[in-house]
């Protein structure tokens, strides 16, 4: 249960305030000052506060200034009269979260209230590297989130992670959906110097255009119709901190060029105001597509790509690291596990004969869920295949089937760069010279690849061995011809 405290010298606003929040699942405590709340604060944690701004003795600001002091990480919500919104605008600049405005909207109260929650559980999540002297299925609820995998293509990311993340770089990460970008964002921020910083994630493919700047720069009071107050947007509250853009592919050119603005000069406007705010915020972005056919199509700023992509994280689809599944199983076993309280021993045979010949177009998240929902549903203590559910087989040869074509997309474009140079040094027979030089490269590669084996090297080409062998004679009898 997530605990909130409340600091106002107003009893009645605090018992109305415990009952709203009550109802809604949360644990309150009150204090009426900000000593007592500081002497509460060193005894406890929690995961969120509402401190009120005008009280005797110690004031709001004061109090955040302490609290601040004390590298308490849990986010703090100002609570102002609708007169005195300038100071806590300044209070925020101090390091408070967000501003509440009184009376209190109570819409307004829960949407606030649970991104500032959210805010928390993903600052004190702790995601973690490997240790592999730890068993995967030692994990009590609360400890943590962990990246799993031992292959060679993992290990080389948690070695990029261990260089990077305490350098103040901009990170670009990639990889189909559901390969866990947003977990190595987060790694990233949790080993980096600003880990006791805000670290806020926006998925810029999930809000709306038309609302996207207004929720990543803020607006000032009278902007547009409704905006009956000014509003911190999401870079001004990550000053200091770590900003994770997901699926930054989708933003719209107009967006990117005030992002641009941001790494460049760290500086933007709210959207209608004048005063140029400064933030110094650290960019994470990822994405799901190909952002450099993206910037070749005109899709993609080609200047925000290299200012984004100063280190790069390619993260590699499941299907091409399998040797981790079973380490993955193990992890998520024991996770949601001590999450239900239901320890599952292992899976079936027949339940890790199916993962190995799945292709999980889902990736991690896909085989994370197929899990859970096996524990939830398994009575025994061994899940078996009346456990799991997976996809339909043609809907992963569809994502096969679109895997060539993007990387036939990116052969193509590949050409396109240098064709130009192979007709400028073959003035005569273009055509057959190019296709000469073609053939010679793939044979040679085949024969290569396949360690001279005539016959695998014919079925790789698609070819019959005759065949083969004509097109070698007459392709490397030609080299070897001193005419």
């Amino acid at each position: 249960m997530e605990k909130i405290l409340l600091i106002d010298d107003d009893e009645g606003l605090n018992h109305f305030l415990g009952r709203f929040f009550k109802r809604k699942g949360y644990s309150v405590t009150a204090c009426i000052n900000g000593q007592a709340a500081l002497e509460t604060i060193s005894a406890q944690s929690f995961d969120l506060i509402l401190l009120d701004y005008k009280m005797p003795g110690l004031n709001g600001l004061d109090t955040l200034k302490s609290i601040k002091a004390a590298q308490v990480k849990t986010p703090v919500i100002l609570m102002t009269a609708y007169g005195s919104t300038d100071t806590a605008i300044e209070a925020m600049k101090r390091g408070a979260y967000d501003y509440l405005v009184k009376p209190f909207d109570r819409n307004e109260l829960s949407r606030i209230v649970a991104e500032a929650l959210l805010l928390n559980r993903q600052m004190k999540e702790i995601v973690s590297l490997p240790n592999t002297q730890e068993p995967l299925r030692e994990h009590a609820p609360g400890s943590g989130l962990k990246l799993i995998g031992h292959s060679r293509l993992m290990q080389e990311i948690y070695k990029t992670i261990g260089q990077i993340a305490e350098k103040d770089v901009s990170v670009l990460i990639s990889g189909e959906s559901g390969t866990g970008k947003e977990l190595v964002a987060r790694a990233i921020y949790h080993h980096s110097r600003r880990k006791d910083k805000p670290f806020i994630a926006i998925n810029c493919a999930a809000i709306p255009e038309n609302l996207f700047e207004s929720e990543l720069f803020g607006y000032e009071r009278g902007a547009f119709t409704g905006a009956e107050r000014t509003s911190i947007g999401k870079i001004e509250r990550c000053d200091q901190g770590t900003c994770f853009l997901d699926e930054i592919g989708d933003m719209s050119m107009g967006l990117q060029a005030k992002l641009l603005r941001v790494l460049q000069e760290g500086e933007f406007e709210r959207l209608g105001g004048r005063q140029t705010i400064k933030a110094d915020v650290r960019v994470i972005a990822a994405t799901n597509k190909d952002l450099e056919l993206e910037v070749r199509n005109g899709r993609f700023r080609e200047d925000l790509f290299w200012r984004l992509k100063v280190i790069s994280i390619h993260l590699p689809p499941l299907r091409k690291r399998s040797e981790d599944i079973h380490p993955l199983i193990d992890y998520f076993l024991g996770r949601f596990g001590a999450e239900y309280g239901k320890p599952i021993r292992h899976v079936s045979e027949g339940v890790m004969q199916r993962f190995a010949a799945y292709s999980w177009p889902g990736n991690v998240r896909e085989l994370e869920n197929c899990i859970r929902r096996a524990i939830l549903l398994c009575a025994g203590d061994v899940v078996t295949e009346d456990h799991i559910e997976l996809r339909d087989h043609p809907r992963a040869s569809q994502l096969q089937t679109l895997d060539r074509e993007q990387r036939m997309a990116g052969l193509k474009a590949k050409l396109q760069e240098i064709i130009p140079e192979v007709l400028r040094l073959s003035q005569e027979g273009v055509h057959a010279n190019l296709i000469q030089m073609v053939e010679e490269t793939i044979i040679a590669k085949a024969l290569e690849q396949c360690g001279n084996n005539q016959v695998k090297a014919a079925r790789m080409l698609g070819i019959s061995r005759n065949t083969l062998r004509h097109r070698m004679k007459r392709l490397f009898d030609k080299q070897s011809d001193p005419k």
